[in-house]
């Protein structure tokens, strides 16, 4: 059986990652070229592709924020700075997850989960306190005349409805915490809704910071 591999993005996945993007979002417009490359130069660590066979089949991007800042209400355009990942925040605790996505003639071969544990391991590895994302809601559309985003995600957390996204996190781990309306307007499936979730980093170490913040450290001491 061909091996799933989780690895660090690097510029050359970058054409096969726009169109896959592509083929999983023919509604939504896809990233640019020079979004991508700011990603890597802005935080190479945070972005992840999975390849089978040799052909890229899925992605996971995230930043580091102060989740602080952004709490309250906010758009994926907001807090992504467009994509472009200038919201970086080494300083931050939060692993913020921006995009994940899988070839959908793969799914069901946990893909996603093997995304989901790579994103994991980079928060235990920079000692980071938590992973934090807003999560489509795709199965929402066709039952938006008869209830509530929110009554939508309650169901689902009842186990009354299935959500192929919502469901998916629940099982990874992911606490649910509320929804994010507006958060991708050009989203119709979801209605421009997202949920809020958040895993809890059960290594992290307050006594100690972040390997961002000692890195940042190092290098203010060393310039000249």
């Amino acid at each position: 059986m061909t091996k799933l591999l989780v690895r660090p993005t690097a510029l050359s996945d970058i054409d096969a990652l726009l169109k896959l993007q592509a083929q999983v979002y023919p509604t939504i417009e896809p990233w640019k070229r020079d979004q991508l490359v700011h990603q890597l130069e802005i935080f190479p660590e945070g972005q992840l592709v999975a390849v089978l066979g040799g052909r890229l089949v899925g992605c996971a991007s995230s930043l580091v924020i102060l989740w602080d800042e952004w709490a309250e209400e906010h758009s994926w355009k907001e807090i992504t700075a467009a994509g472009t990942f200038n919201t970086h925040n080494p300083a931050g605790f939060t692993l913020y997850g921006a995009e994940v996505f899988v070839d959908p003639r793969l799914r069901g071969k946990r893909l996603g989960h093997a995304l989901y544990e790579g994103r994991r391991k980079i928060c235990k590895q920079l000692n980071l306190r938590r992973i934090i994302a807003c999560g489509r809601l795709p199965g929402y559309h066709a039952l938006s005349q008869e209830m509530s985003v929110e009554l939508y995600a309650k169901k689902i957390l009842w186990g009354d409805l299935a959500d192929p996204v919502l469901s998916f996190q629940l099982r990874e781990g992911f606490r649910y915490c509320g929804i994010m309306h507006d958060y991708l307007p050009e989203d119709h499936e979801s209605c421009g809704h997202a949920s809020l979730i958040a895993w809890i980093n059960p290594d992290y170490d307050p006594t100690q910071p972040t390997a961002l913040q000692r890195a940042a450290h190092v290098s203010t001491e060393t310039t000249p």
